[in-house]
């Protein structure tokens, strides 16, 4: 190549041509020859009169030279210029080694490192020289070909997530040796290895070096660390400089999955600094999101630290009966499972659909005894992927039929019905102490307090599989704490319940370590070799050296030790690896690494890779000159006057006019928000939508009915009634719905039924009417009846009763005995009253009701008992006469008192607790 200035040409004899131009030239000026000029009389005759086709007598000299650009833009283009041409800087015609570093330190780097290359490999392809390839960090004996051939190859160069280790060094000292005379191009990732002059002395044993590598700065972060919620990062790089701020961002995933960048925080690095910190205060919800930390702007694996169990605490979801109930937090179910864990765990509180996404830990569920289908399933699925469900019985679980004849998915065992306790139909004489854990057991080496007794539990059915699933017991042997495998997961269920009320386990310091070793506190910190020596680890994923993580596949475990102090390799990748429910993180830069930058001896010369690729312009050289002989073409027609021309020719401009649409205003109310806007100005009663136009209609105007009852007689001032859909309708909104039963309603969907269990857990009430009190009561069930059963069937609905004469209900504004509608029947169903309630001296009614009855049942068609007309008037004729219009009376003030039931509670029944309260005060 010959090289003039910036410009070398492949061809340079072809640029002789540029000699003959000047002759070309006056060939051109000569041809067509010049006519002879004569005069002729008869011309005058014809002065004045214009041709429209005149020919010119000699070539226009901006023509000739328009055609002379393009006949030297021929020859030039064929003469195969090139911009930025590159002088051969490695002396030499024979083979050429080109060596790369190929780790992690040059992934950021790798597309620049990658175009110096394939400029390397077009010199070497211009001297005709062979060339061959050598990664240290996966060394193979290289195979001299043609630069042309390796330069389709280099798609498939790609830097691997560790650094070249003793043994690769050894490797590519070794295949050197066997190789004859070279020059080496080695491409350095500017960070310095063990071994690298070993490296560097073979190669200049066989020929000439020369140094290409980044003058950027190479940057790496630590493992994070957790203390005292605060998580702290160390970033480093190779050379000391001058200050200079880079960002960390936290990696992980929303909601929905998808990858997101959840916050972000800068690292200073100070004047002559190689070291900067960061730190970031996250919410537990998510921090337990995140899955790395990255350096903003770095494309490589050590710019990426992994986060394991390590990292954060376990995330425990609380899921109990009644467990919002205000002032109460003694008696709650959830109380002390908070207690003991809220120091060592983030616990998350809400209703199954809503904990799932955020994928908690544990799940525990504390005396919650049925599941909708909607809750069932993605629990099950939750359960199969890794998670653990803890449950604890009680007095829902006792009574209902769960797990009675088959084994529930979601239960480790089968129970019997009722359970037993100390004075019970199951009785024991005295209650029972624990016995010592087995070696099998979770719980082995806890030593167990003489004061935790248990005096009543829910049992488990004999069973082929009862012995294995066992992890606790009294001492008596019967189960205490079994759990079942399913999937990566398991299933834990204490036969007692998390309060105090069945046993004293809960008061106990053992409560807390049998909850530790059930792994619901929060993970240990980093193992030691030492630890883990002997166990051995998967690969889940693994990283490459952009720091990109994909499947492991079948890549064989490795040693616990290794994992934590073994150099990085194709044997032991970077990435995230488990063991059983553990999980670790290998990561390229630990927290005891240092980045040392690489040096070199004078005598090998280091460049930089922002080198300007040659470009070859013989194409647009080409391209031009057949734009300019297109010119010329157009041009002599016009000189011609053959050139066809249109004086009325205009160009046509179409303007794309935008369609002019309205859009909608911002603060416009949708539908939902005018539904949430109107239940919750006011209290709202609603009504369950049915499909029957007759009971929904009825069903309205009774609940407007109540409504204005309660406007004139209470301080309550109800706004309009709503008719609710379950499938589509919020209903948190609503203090109670009121539930018309009809043979022929559709059964809600699953989706549904998860948010009538909500609603019930959360507070709500739920007045079922059947409307067949008339007929009920006469020993056969109703249509309407069998139909609550079924829809019924998938709630989580507490042991019941029929109402006691004590009961709060009959007192929270008139004092009642009978609840009538339009049917009189006195079988009204409500919540069950604690087993230990008992008489207070000198008060009319027990110690019982501390909440809400969550549902009521009874069939006296309230809704037609309290409907009115838009005028005020009744809708529906109850009885006859005076008996009648008691009758109503008596079927408003259930109403009244129903819903100050559902606003007020349990004050009523607070009374009882007046004498003990002025007698402590001395009154």
């Amino acid at each position: 190549m010959t090289v003039l200035g910036n410009v070398g040409f492949t061809a340079p004899w072809l640029l002789l041509a540029l000699l003959a131009l000047p002759i070309l030239w006056l060939i051109l000026r000569a041809v067509p020859p010049a006519p002879i000029r004569r005069r002729f009389p008869g011309v005058a005759l014809l002065l004045g009169l214009s041709d429209d086709e005149t020919v010119s007598d000699r070539t226009p000299w901006w023509l000739l030279l328009l055609r002379m650009f393009a006949v030297a833009a021929i020859i030039l283009g064929l003469a195969g210029p090139v911009l930025n041409p590159q002088a051969d800087q490695t002396p030499g015609d024979g083979p050429l080694l080109i060596v790369l570093d190929g780790s992690w330190a040059g992934a950021t780097r790798w597309p620049e490192q990658t175009a110096a290359i394939e400029a390397q490999l077009t010199r070497a392809s211009r001297a005709e020289r062979t060339v061959g390839f050598l990664t240290l960090t996966r060394p193979d004996a290289p195979a001299f070909q043609s630069a042309d051939v390796w330069r389709s190859r280099l798609a498939g160069l790609a830097p691997a997530a560790w650094q070249p280790s003793s043994t690769d060094i050894d490797k590519s000292v070794e295949i050197m040796g066997e190789l004859g005379a070279f020059d080496t191009i080695w491409f350095s990732d500017a960070l310095d290895f063990e071994g690298r002059e070993t490296v560097l002395d073979a190669m200049q044993a066989r020929g000439t070096v020369e140094v290409y590598q980044t003058a950027a700065n190479v940057l790496a972060i630590a493992p994070a660390t957790y203390e005292d919620s605060i998580v702290k990062l160390s970033v480093a790089r190779a050379a000391a400089g001058p200050e200079r701020t880079v960002v960390v961002q936290a990696e992980g995933r929303d909601p929905a999955g998808n990858a997101r960048i959840l916050a972000t925080a800068n690292a200073v690095f100070d004047n002559g600094m190689t070291q900067a910190t960061a730190e970031l205060s996250l919410p537990a919800e998510l921090r337990a999101r995140i899955t790395g930390f990255a350096i903003a702007g770095q494309r490589s694996a050590g710019a990426i630290t992994l986060v394991d169990d390590a990292l954060r605490r376990r995330e425990v979801a609380l899921i109990g009966s009644d467990s919002d109930r205000e002032g109460l937090q003694l008696l709650s179910p959830l109380h002390y499972i908070e207690q003991a864990l809220a120091p060592t765990a983030d616990l998350i509180d809400g209703s199954i659909t809503d904990v799932l996404p955020a994928n908690p830990d544990v799940i525990v569920l504390a005396d919650v005894a049925t599941l909708a289908d909607a809750e069932a399933t993605p629990l099950l699925e939750w359960i199969d992927q890794g998670g653990m469900l803890v449950r604890f019985a009680g007095p829902r679980i006792a009574a209902s039929d769960i797990s009675r004849f088959d084994e529930d998915p979601l239960m480790p065992v089968r129970l019997r019905a009722g359970g037993r306790s100390v004075g019970g139909a199951m009785s024991w004489g005295e209650p029972k102490s624990l016995d010592a854990f087995k070696d099998s057991s979770p719980f082995f080496g806890l030593s167990v307090p003489d004061d935790v007794v248990v005096s009543a539990q829910v049992v488990a059915q004999p069973d082929p599989t009862l012995a294995e699933r066992v992890i606790a017991s009294l001492s008596d042997g019967t189960p205490l704490v079994t759990r079942k495998v399913v999937g990566q997961g398991q299933i834990v269920l204490f036969h007692v319940t998390a309060t105090a009320e069945w046993s004293t386990l809960p008061l106990s310091g053992l409560f807390v370590e049998m909850l530790e070793r059930l792994a619901l506190s929060s993970a240990a910190a980093s193992p030691d070799a030492g630890d883990l020596a002997g166990t051995t680890w998967t690969p889940r994923q693994v990283m490459d050296g952009y720091g990109v993580l994909s499947d492991a596949g079948n890549l064989p475990g490795v040693d616990g030790g290794d994992l934590v102090d073994a150099p990085a390799g194709p044997a032991l990748r970077p990435g995230i690896y488990s063991n059983g429910e553990r999980r670790l993180a290998r990561n390229v830069f630990a927290a005891q690494s240092t980045l040392t930058p690489a040096s070199w001896p004078l005598d090998v010369p280091v460049r930089g890779l922002a080198v300007p690729p040659e470009q070859p312009v013989a194409g647009w050289l080409l391209s031009l000159s057949i734009l300019l002989l297109l010119a010329d073409i157009v041009a002599s027609l016009a000189l011609s006057g053959k050139l066809l021309r249109r004086s009325n020719a205009a160009t046509l401009v179409f303007l794309a006019l935008p369609f002019a649409g309205i859009a909608p205003s911002a603060d416009a109310q949708t539908d939902a928000d005018a539904f949430a806007l109107a239940a919750t100005t006011e209290v709202s009663l609603a009504h369950v939508i049915t499909g029957n136009p007759q009971v929904d209609e009825i069903a309205a105007a009774g609940l407007q009915g109540l409504s204005d009852t309660l406007f004139f007689r209470t301080s309550i001032e109800p706004a309009p009634s709503t008719s609710v859909d379950l499938e589509t309708d919020e209903l948190a909104f609503f203090p109670m719905l009121y539930w018309p039963v009809t043979p022929d309603q559709p059964r809600p969907s699953a989706e549904a039924y998860v948010k009538l269990n909500d609603y019930l857990r959360s507070g709500g009430l739920i007045l079922f009417d059947t409307r067949d009190g008339n007929i009920a009561g006469f020993g056969t069930a109703s249509p309407n009846g069998r139909k609550l059963q079924d829809l019924a069937a998938p709630l989580d609905i507490p042991p019941l009763e029929p109402v006691p004469e004590d009961h709060v209900l009959t007192r929270t504004f008139y004092l009642l005995r009978d609840f009538p509608g339009r049917h009189t029947s006195r079988d009204i169903w409500v919540e069950a009253a604690p087993p230990n309630a008992e008489q207070i001296e000198g008060m009319p009614f027990r110690n019982l009701n501390d909440g809400v009855t969550p549902v009521v049942i009874g069939g006296n068609d309230w809704a037609a008992a309290w409907a009115v007309r838009p005028d005020g008037a009744p809708l529906v004729p109850i009885g006859r006469g005076y008996g009648g219009e008691r009758q109503r009376e008596l079927a408003n003030r259930f109403g009244v008192n129903l819903i100050m039931h559902v606003l007020t509670g349990n004050y009523k029944s607070d009374q009882v607790h007046v004498p003990a309260l002025l007698e402590r005060l001395g009154q």
